[in-house]
């Protein structure tokens, strides 16, 4: 049985999948189970326990009755963030950029948040928060 895993909803998918994929195998040892940058679903396990899964937002808003409802909200602070394990930040953060993620702050030691952790925070390509992290 898989554990908890999210299922990121994206409009974008084909940017989304071409950006995990290229990221997944080599950051947290991913293997794509199911899926094509054509969607609507994707989904990435590590030793078949799910890590990751992509469903087009349009879709899923159809399906749950939603799909009236704006797509889009204002500015304001990210309310979820997806973190990975990574064995070296710096290499893991040159990977997300050259796969199309942006930096938002790049490599830092961080102390205060646990003994020897190191981290960095990206976007994805629909511009969702992430953060590779080492320790």
């Amino acid at each position: 049985m898989d554990a908890l895993h999210p299922r990121l909803l994206v409009t974008r998918f084909s940017e989304c999948f071409h950006f995990y994929r290229a990221i997944l195998p080599p950051l947290a040892g991913a293997t794509l189970v199911k899926g094509s940058p054509e969607g609507p679903y994707a989904h990435w396990d590590v030793e078949r326990q799910g890590l990751l899964s992509l469903f087009d937002r349009g879709a899923m808003a159809a399906a749950v009755g939603a799909a009236g409802l704006p797509s889009e909200h204002g500015p304001a602070q990210d309310a979820t963030m997806f973190v990975l394990r990574v064995d070296d930040v710096d290499k893991a953060v040159a990977l997300c950029v050259q796969s199309g993620g942006t930096l938002v702050v790049g490599p830092t030691d961080r102390p205060e948040w646990g003994p020897n952790l190191r981290s960095a925070h990206l976007r994805d390509p629909e511009d969702r928060l992430m953060e590779l992290q080492s320790y």
